[in-house]
């Protein structure tokens, strides 16, 4: 018998609300967004650390770690010509944990679910 499940959070009841809450797990639904964000979450990382930890050009690594600045999940600090990228909030972090736990209990269901792709 399966403990029981404990009550979810109340998701908004507003459609602008919920479209939020499902842009934000949009912004964490990229493979490459997670390992910079996991990256990021060691200490703070120069852009060129992230492009050298994520193998990819540079323009797509700014690109995805524009999209986790401009969500507010990491933070970029200036320095003359360099960027500084951490981790703006610990829960994320904990989200992610979170998320890794859930994928090892279910991680047969969700290679088998046809209605998410993977990612391109």
């Amino acid at each position: 018998m399966k403990a029981p499940v404990p009550p979810i959070p109340p998701v908004p009841d507003d459609p602008a609300g919920r479209d939020l809450l499902a842009r934000f797990y949009r912004a964490l639904g990229d493979p490459t967004r997670l390992a910079l964000l996991a990256f990021c979450a060691g200490g703070e990382r120069t852009g060129n650390e992230c492009v050298a930890h994520a193998g990819l050009s540079q323009g797509r690594v700014s690109t995805h770690l524009g999209c986790l600045v401009d969500c507010g999940l990491l933070e970029v600090r200036r320095a003359g010509r360099y960027a500084h990228y951490q981790v703006t909030d610990p829960r994320v972090v904990e989200l992610v944990r979170l998320g890794t736990s859930l994928v090892a209990d279910h991680a047969a269901g969700v290679a088998a679910c046809a209605r998410v792709a993977p990612a391109p």
